[in-house]
């Protein structure tokens, strides 16, 4: 069991908590915080336990000195002043005189939050390559480390492998919580167990689909990811996506365990991925040569309903449609609705899915919504996540 936040004496100590405030931002204004709510516990206790407070955490890529405007961490600091009731400092900088002036100047219970980690992406990518300099750098600005960033946890990144493993450290209730639900779901699910798996690449779940079909009942498939298994059928798919180097994964995977995945019947197609074109429901093997499949039809809603109604233990991962566009958004809000209905323990797993339950209106229905999409899914694969790997068990 990995060490936490409350396994340590904090008054007067320089606490390093790595956040997760990673939030969609459109013209200098949060459009979604709620990633910056669910690091609130974590900082909030920090400060009632006398802690001197430094907040890390990236916000978007930086590849260009022009990025860096773009992903300021500014907005993110004047919300969590807001939410915490305290005034959080903010230091527009990674490092440096004023940085660890600021630090050097702190009373008990005083926040601050240093200027995006990515930063440092742009001299040799220290913080994404998990540079030793820079990871001892911003050690020597603290006396414990907190990983509280479940997003992050599967990259071993400067902010928290590198100076999780120069500190004491544990984790934030955040991370515990990430933890406990979705390896509760994972490893000792009651049963049947269901994993739904949506998304657009095979690819990029191939392990995910290794793992789900050893330790689910059911495996119910959509989304873009569903084309490769019916190209490998021999179906026409028409112009729908295709994951061309996974063609024979999906033959070999599907023939082995037909009896656990479950695939779509029908689906809706059109001609081009906009409110505009012309919608139309067909079977999986009557898919047109200029139609693209974008959502689930009908019958298979039906067909995943019957399963999931039985369910005691589900894993959602990825839509099943085009969900941002409303033509193509009925399978997804069909399976929020079926899902709410029923009896099952819901793991959300981040990513495209926990937006598109947001942007649905069922955020608030479910058992948990994973707020890191990479890396419950390298949990549903069955990996070790490196961020929490390096933290020390009690």
């Amino acid at each position: 069991m990995k060490k936490t936040i409350v396994d340590y004496r904090l008054n007067n100590k320089k606490v390093i908590i790595r956040c997760d405030l990673n939030v969609p931002i459109e013209n200098g204004i949060i459009t979604d915080d709620t990633r910056i709510v669910e690091s609130i516990e974590t900082i909030k206790y920090a400060i009632d336990a006398g802690a001197k407070v430094i907040l890390l955490s990236h916000l978007g890529r930086i590849k260009t000195e022009e990025d860096k405007a773009l992903n300021s961490l500014l907005p993110v600091s004047l919300r969590l002043s807001e939410l915490l009731g305290v005034e959080v400092n903010f230091i527009p900088n990674t490092r440096g005189i004023e940085v660890e002036s600021a630090i050097n100047n702190m009373n008990s219970g005083d926040v601050v939050l240093l200027e995006n980690t990515r930063y440092e992406d742009l001299d040799g990518e220290k913080e994404s390559n998990n540079s030793d300099e820079l990871s001892s750098y911003w050690a020597s600005l603290g006396e414990i480390f907190i990983n509280d960033a479940f997003g992050t946890s599967h990259r071993a990144h400067a902010s928290n492998v590198g100076i999780a493993s120069k500190l004491p450290n544990g984790i934030g209730f955040l991370v515990k919580k990430e933890l406990d639900t979705l390896g509760e779901a994972i490893s000792n699910p009651k049963r049947p167990f269901v994993i739904i798996l949506g998304g657009k690449k095979v690819s990029d779940k191939i392990g995910v689909i290794e793992n789900a079909v050893k330790i689910a009942d059911y495996v119910l498939i959509g989304g873009g990811m569903s084309y490769t298994f019916f190209k490998s059928f021999g179906y026409n798919i028409g112009q729908s996506i295709l994951d061309e180097n996974s063609i024979e994964f999906c033959k070999k995977i599907y023939e082995q365990n037909k009896d656990k995945i479950m695939l779509p019947v029908d689906v809706v197609v059109g001609t081009s991925i906009t409110q505009e074109t012309n919608a139309r429901l067909v079977t999986v093997t009557n898919i047109g040569s200029n139609d693209m499949g974008l959502d689930i039809g009908v019958e298979t809603i039906s067909n995943y309903k019957k399963i999931l109604m039985d369910a005691k233990t589900v894993i959602w991962n990825g839509p099943v449609g085009v969900f941002e566009i409303d033509k193509f958004a009925n399978g997804t809000r069909k399976l929020c609705e079926i899902l709410e209905s029923s009896y099952a323990k819901v793991v959300i797993g981040g990513g495209d899915s926990a937006y598109a339950v947001k942007k649905l209106g069922h955020r608030e229905k479910y058992s948990h919504i994973s707020t890191g999409g990479g890396a419950s899914l390298e949990m549903l694969e069955g990996k070790e996540l490196p961020g929490i790997k390096v933290i020390s068990e009690k």
